[in-house]
């Protein structure tokens, strides 16, 4: 029955792996298509552009187009973290959340929104940047910032004993 158990675990595993790769992959290719994009919309903007000034909804674009980057970034250093360690980066996430908030709040038509929705946004902002905020502090003061362990592994990313009951 043991060893049932650890060649499942092993497919398990294996699984995991080809899938987080195969993840990683795509995201790289999502990041290069949209820099690529990025730098082209900004190329042709300014060559096509008569006078010197650009429009808010043209400047609201680029800064969202660039966040949206900064986000697929951070997620494929989640993804690495999750490689490298085994473990989700709970910092990293936040981070991740944080920036993609913030190309929402800069993509916003405050016009288009009643203050009910644009008070949630901000109520979900100040409570990832608090949760960031304590993390940080947490780990400056000998905490650990990788908090979620995947499964098999301890809180230090060690494996952990099979359980006797298997």
């Amino acid at each position: 029955m043991r060893q049932v158990s650890r060649r499942w675990l092993g497919v398990v595993e294996l699984f995991e792996s080809v899938v987080t790769v195969v993840l990683a992959l795509l995201m790289a290719v999502v990041v290069g298509i949209a820099t690529i994009t990025l730098a082209w919309v900004l190329i042709r903007g300014i060559l096509d552009a008569g006078t010197p000034a650009i429009s808010v909804g043209a400047l609201q674009d680029v800064f969202g187009a660039f966040l949206l980057v900064l986000v697929g970034l951070e997620l494929l250093e989640t993804i690495r973290s999750y490689v490298a360690d085994r473990e989700v980066r709970v910092e990293v996430v936040l981070a991740a959340a944080l920036i993609a908030i913030a190309r929402k709040v800069i993509l916003l038509d405050m016009q288009a929104y009643d203050g009910l929705a644009i008070l949630g946004l901000a109520a979900l902002l100040a409570a990832l940047a608090g949760a960031y905020y304590l993390l940080r502090v947490g780990r400056s003061q000998g905490g650990s910032a990788k908090m979620l362990a995947a499964p098999g592994t301890g809180p230090d990313g060690a494996e952990e004993a099979p359980d006797a009951s298997l």
